[in-house]
C-alpha cells in the first residue's frame, strides 16, 4: 500500500492516478498515524518552499518523516517534495528544509532563457545502476520549476539535466530516500518506469 502525503500543496490527483495505473493501491492522508500503515510514502508538492515547510509543520509531519526515513522505509519526493528534503532554500529568504539530503535550493538566474523551466528535458544518468533507473538508458522528462537543487555531495546525484547553463539535479537520493525534480507522473514511459521502480523497491542500502 502506497501512502501519499497530503499537506495541501501537492498535485494529488495526477500522482494518485499514476500509482493506480501501476496496479497499486494507494491512499491520501495528512495523519501520521494513518500514514504509518503504508509500505512506502510519496511526498508530492507544488508551490513555495516556505509554505511547504509551514504546512508540514502544522500537521506534525516533520518528525514523522524523519522517523520514517530513519526506520529505513522508502520515501519519494516529487518536485517541491524533493526540494523539501534538502537543507535550505533561498526562495522568499532563507528557509530551512528537512535536511534529509545535503544541498541548497537556488533560483535560476534567468537572462537568455525562460524562468520557470517548463517542458521536456533529456536526463543524464550519473548513477546508471541505481534502482530508480532500472530498465532505462536515458530519455526525456517533464519539468516545471523556477528553483533548482545544488547538491552538496556527488554521491546523492542520481540523474541530472541541463537548463540555462545550469546543472539541474533531476533525481537525487540515498538509501531509502529518492527524489525527482520533474513530475514522473507526467513524464510518459520514463517517468512511469521510475515510479514503478520506486513502488516495487524492497529497501536496503543503494
Amino acid at each position: 500500500m502506497i501512502g501519499i502525503i497530503d499537506y495541501g500543496m501537492g498535485n494529488l490527483h495526477s500522482v494518485t492516478k499514476a500509482v493506480e495505473r501501476l496496479g497499486r493501491d494507494c491512499f491520501l492522508s495528512e495523519d501520521p498515524e494513518e500514514l504509518k500503515k503504508a509500505d512506502c510514502l510519496i511526498l508530492p508538492g507544488v508551490g513555495a518552499f516556505k509554505d511547504g515547510m509551514d504546512e508540514l509543520g502544522k500537521r506534525g509531519l516533520v518528525p514523522f518523516i524523519h522517523e520514517w526515513i530513519e526506520d529505513g522505509k522508502p520515501l519519494l519526493g516529487i518536485c517541491l517534495g524533493m526540494q523539501l528534503l534538502f537543507d535550505e532554500s533561498e526562495e522568499n529568504g532563507p528557509t530551512k528544509g528537512l535536511s534529509v539530503l545535503p544541498g541548497k535550493v537556488k533560483k535560476f538566474p534567468g537572462g537568455d532563457y525562460k524562468v520557470p523551466h517548463m517542458g521536456w528535458n533529456e536526463l543524464t544518468f550519473e548513477q546508471p545502476a541505481h534502482p530508480v533507473l532500472q530498465g532505462l538508458d536515458g530519455g526525456h522528462v517533464y519539468f516545471v520549476h523556477s528553483y533548482f537543487v545544488v547538491a552538496d555531495r556527488k554521491e546523492i546525484l542520481i540523474a541530472s539535466a541541463e537548463y540555462g547553463g545550469e546543472q539541474v539535479t533531476a533525481v537525487a537520493g540515498r538509501d531509502n530516500v529518492w527524489g525527482t525534480q520533474f513530475h514522473p507522473e507526467k513524464s510518459s514511459v520514463v517517468g512511469m518506469t521510475m515510479l514503478k521502480n520506486f513502488v516495487e523497491y524492497k529497501g536496503g542500502a543503494v
